[in-house]
């Protein structure tokens, strides 16, 4: 399975926040501890909010570890919310549209999982997406199909109700094509503003999902880590995998549950599928 990061904080360097960490996302890319892969190869992208409206992305087909161009362009990016996702494929061709994060106006979105059987209710998932929408679908990756249901079903207005609905939709789909459990998801998605994360999947066997302490009480832990110094007080790390092994300056995110960090603030609620109808 893949491994993704989500920053929110005061702007830092990208290429910190990519690079220095002892288990950083590139380090990831090559040796995960925790997912269904060692190696997360097959792509990678960034995406990053700036001075304009719409955020930006950076994508290749290359592994995260040998693509000379990341490090060059991370060392030239501050930003106050980052998304990195190393990508291992789970049957979908290698191609840069099917890379994460996705992007849809404000809005970007990545995903760690599969929808099961996806070739087979593939299309049923096509059918629901808006009229308006579809033209803007670019891949052809499960992960792409869920986002556009989602902002189908209202992710601008209500994202936790609108990926509830989108959900409980495939869930629906999958089933009535016999697939006894058609969701497995750790998801981010942004407005720029705020993260929204889930951790769901139908068997109720989701991979890991950690958020930060706040940083006041990890620097009280570890208060010999110069870097930690550089963090401002609302910075919040979400990733598949602790980017250092720090006890206490981890928690998961529980099975079944959707998150928005704000700044400072944090809260987690039971994520629950709508069922379609």
């Amino acid at each position: 399975m893949c491994r993704w990061m989500a920053y929110s904080g005061d702007p830092a360097p990208a290429g910190e926040l990519l690079f220095r960490p002892v288990h950083s996302i590139i380090d990831q890319s090559l040796h995960a501890k925790l997912g269904g892969f060692t190696t997360n190869g097959d792509g990678f992208g960034i995406g990053w909010y700036g001075d304009g409206a719409a955020p930006a992305v950076y994508k290749s087909t290359l592994p995260a570890w040998s693509d000379e161009n990341l490090r060059e362009v991370a060392g030239q990016i501050r930003t106050p919310l980052l998304f990195a996702h190393v990508r291992a494929s789970s049957g979908t061709p290698v191609q840069r549209s099917n890379c994460h994060p996705f992007r849809y106006g404000r809005w970007l979105w990545m995903h760690n999982g599969s929808l099961a059987r996806f070739p087979d209710v593939k299309h049923d998932l096509v059918l629901a997406v808006d009229s308006s929408l579809y033209p803007a679908i670019e891949g052809s990756t499960d992960t792409e199909m869920l986002f556009f249901l989602a902002l189908t079903f209202g992710l601008a207005d209500d994202p936790p109700a609108a990926v509830a609905r989108a959900v409980g939709f495939v869930e629906d789909a999958g089933r009535r094509r016999g697939v006894e459990y058609p969701v497995h998801m750790t998801v981010a998605t942004s407005d720029g503003e705020s993260i929204w994360v889930f951790r769901y999947s139908s068997e109720k066997s989701t991979s890991s999902l950690y958020y930060s302490s706040d940083v006041s009480q990890v620097r009280r832990l570890y208060p010999e880590l110069d870097a930690l110094e550089q963090l401002g007080a609302d910075t919040r790390f979400i990733v598949s995998e602790p980017l250092r092994d720090l006890p206490g300056a981890w928690h998961e995110v529980p099975e079944g549950s959707w998150a928005l960090v704000r700044a400072a603030h944090q809260e987690i609620h039971p994520f629950v599928p709508v069922a379609a109808g």
